[in-house]
């Protein structure tokens, strides 16, 4: 529609004439979603398994809900973060500092990567332990303020975060069911059954 009709209010006979708004161009630079879409699509497309939460309470029953899903109530979980521990005191969980009691891993991540819906964590959420030595299934509370766009923001968050020691043994999880044979990019990673809660704070 031409500026003018847009102005004046004419409205053209013809309706072919008229561009719809959803027709672009091959050249026109593609729609960018915003940063939150790209996160839980990719996320998704991982095989991770995502539950919104709008406050601390659907937070606490969802968890309630993975628990009786997967028939984890009698199960030990690892719980290495005190502060994590502290938050989820009522919610009558087994918890175990020994991997070996353990059939799910409660823990927090350092950021919630939107180009690739990895997540970012370091030895503040593991210590020294690497990836395949944790359980297969995971649990991660996070908020929205913790999605960043790249890998990249993600560490200079660590970094401005961490002023006096810059945590160490950083890594990304990516995948989130076992890695297809065929798919070389993912071969020889450490695949999580993984829940992510999701807690809104913006």
């Amino acid at each position: 529609m031409s500026l003018f009709r847009k102005i004046f209010g004419f409205k053209s006979e013809d309706k072919d004439e008229e561009l719809k708004s959803n027709e672009r161009g091959k050249y026109m630079p593609e729609i960018k979603l915003p940063i939150d879409e790209r996160f839980t699509i990719n996320f998704k497309a991982n095989g991770g398994k995502f539950l919104y939460c709008e406050n601390l309470d659907e937070i606490f029953q969802n968890l309630q809900n993975i628990l009786a899903e997967n028939q984890w109530e009698d199960k030990g979980v690892l719980l290495l973060d005190e502060q994590l521990e502290s938050k989820f005191k009522d919610s009558n969980l087994k918890a175990t500092r020994k991997i070996s009691e353990a059939t799910f891993f409660l823990t927090t991540c350092e950021n919630l990567i939107a180009n690739d819906g990895s997540l970012l964590i370091s030895s503040k959420q593991i210590f020294e332990k690497k990836l395949p030595e944790l359980p297969f299934n995971f649990i991660v509370f996070a908020t929205t303020s913790q999605i960043v766009e790249s890998i990249g923001e993600g560490l200079r968050v660590i970094k401005s975060k961490s002023r006096q020691k810059i945590p160490t043994n950083i890594t990304t999880i990516k995948h989130f069911k076992s890695a297809d044979e065929k798919d070389f990019l993912s071969y020889g990673s450490s695949a999580k059954n993984l829940y992510l809660l999701l807690l809104e704070d913006l």
